[in-house]
């Protein structure tokens, strides 16, 4: 972040230098600015004038319900105000009492024309599950759009209008961009249609946001508000190349922290939702978390690129492999593979029934395992969901130790709880717990059932003070804090 902000201190820099010049250059009785800012200036015009016509405005209503609760909404919107991101207006007739119910539901936003015969690409949370769908061209004609699809995990859709020769814009290579690259972001923020806003690419590969299931996000600083949702961002050459999804803000609006979906990622999900209606995605059967310094130690790894595999799932894809419990994967079909996120977003894009080759560290030694990719459904997902408890006193998740992961660290079978998930600032944070930590003991007394645990959470809340033991990597510690 610091260095981005250097470098765009120093590209304004360069830019008020250039203009300074230019001024110095007019008292000299030169007319005209120098060249490269009359380039710049041209490339900014020819873009907009190239992409624009193709940016629609998106307006979708539902009928009257009741607004969504807090717990609908993913982890990135909890506790900002994203009713106005997405451009929902709820309300409450007033001097009626009882619970509040939206008369209407309006959300706004935009989208990009990908096809002559009226195909637009847009965000899925703009448009899905809504009763009606409009779009407003830049020309001001309005159609009734139908919905061709929409994929929530990745935040995608389709729509189309009963339109012809309609223009386009050019979908680009996400893959080639660079974090420094000029974008331009054009869409119709709090409903000014064709509205275009220029910034950087400032990151490449934001994951573990909380927005959607699957995430490689671009992230920007050109200006994206309420509105631009399912607008382009495209580069200096016209091309699209993402599609604006979020921000990330504490007042609603612009505080320099957008995010977009590569237009790769979008475009592989378009084409399927256009031919399918749906996106069928790949799936290994295994429960997988990033590698910290200390699990990478105790499995005798140098590093912490890779995706442990934390659980395989019986019956799946993987077990019939023979991936097991414990195993680091750390290439994907010869790609190599950072950490779980990445993994799980190499594997949802491949076909299922499509053979893959998984690289996998074991026993400090590589070795390579052919498996079939299986197909990614709710039922397949739940069950290759391990049951987890939370203790609400220490901000944790637990679940049990798989039977692999216990023999290879020398666990007794059954006991134990290993952590799942830590809620930031809560008193299992404070502590220093991590996610993969395992708990053996609380106040010298063994723990093996999540009720166990929070039972005797419960009774060192009596004594104001909870000492746990446990398992990191090879090595086993005392942690002690004060719980509220």
């Amino acid at each position: 972040m610091d260095s981005n902000r250097r470098n765009v201190r120093i590209i304004l820099a360069a830019i008020l230098a250039i203009m300074l010049l230019a001024v110095a250059g007019q008292t000299r009785g030169q007319t005209q600015p120098p060249s490269v800012l009359q380039q710049l200036d041209e490339a900014f015009v020819n873009v907009a004038g190239k992409v624009t016509p193709a940016v629609v405005n998106i307006n979708s209503t539902k009928k009257a319900g009741p607004p969504p609760s807090s717990e609908e909404l993913p982890p990135f919107f909890k506790g900002f105000p994203f009713r106005e991101f997405f451009g929902d207006q709820f309300s409450r007739p007033r001097g009626r009492p009882g619970p509040e119910v939206i008369p209407k539901r309006v959300a706004m936003g935009s989208g990009v024309i990908v096809s002559t015969d009226g195909d637009i690409l847009t965000n899925a949370h703009v448009v899905k599950e809504m009763d009606e769908i409009k779009v407003t061209l830049p020309d001001k004609r309005v159609f009734k759009a139908k919905m061709i699809g929409f994929d929530p995990e990745s935040d995608i859709a389709v729509v189309k209008i009963d339109a012809q020769n309609l223009p386009t814009a050019q979908m680009g290579d996400s893959d080639k961009l660079r974090v420094g690259e000029i974008v331009l972001a054009i869409g119709n923020p709090f409903g000014l249609n064709s509205t275009v806003t220029s910034g950087i690419v400032s990151a490449k590969g934001r994951t573990n946001v909380g927005i959607i299931d699957y995430e490689d996000f671009l992230q920007t600083d050109a200006a994206i508000n309420p509105g631009n949702s399912g607008g382009p961002l495209v580069n200096i050459r016209g091309e699209v190349v993402g599609i604006a999804t979020a921000i990330a803000t504490r007042t609603g609006g612009y505080m320099g922290v957008g995010f977009a979906i590569p237009s790769n990622s979008a475009k592989l999900v378009m084409d399927e939702l256009i031919k399918h209606g749906k996106v069928k995605r790949g799936l290994l059967g295994i429960n997988i978390q990033d590698l910290d310094e200390s699990l990478a130690k105790s499995f005798g790894k140098p590093d912490t690129n890779g995706a442990l595999v934390s659980q395989v799932v019986p019956g799946s894809p993987a077990e019939k492999a023979g991936v097991k419990s414990g195993d680091i994967v750390v290439a994907f079909n010869g790609q190599p593979v950072t950490g779980a996120t990445q993994l799980k977003n190499m594997v949802g894009l491949q076909k299922p029934g499509a053979a893959a080759k998984l690289t996998i560290f074991r026993d400090k030694k590589t070795m390579d395992v052919e498996v079939t990719i299986g197909e990614r459904t709710p039922a397949a997902v739940a069950k290759s969901v391990p049951s987890a408890e939370g203790s609400k006193e220490l901000g944790i998740e637990v679940e049990k130790v798989p039977a692999d992961l216990a023999s290879k660290l020398g666990i007794k079978e059954g006991l134990g709880l290993q952590i799942k998930q830590i809620s930031p600032g809560e008193a299992g944070a404070k502590m220093g717990l991590r996610p993969g930590d395992i708990i053996l003991e609380i106040d010298g007394k063994p723990v093996s059932t999540a009720s166990d645990f929070n039972n005797e959470v419960e009774e060192a809340k009596k004594a104001g003070i909870v000492r746990l033991m446990i398992q990191r990597g090879n090595a086993k510690i005392y942690l002690a804090d004060r719980i509220p």
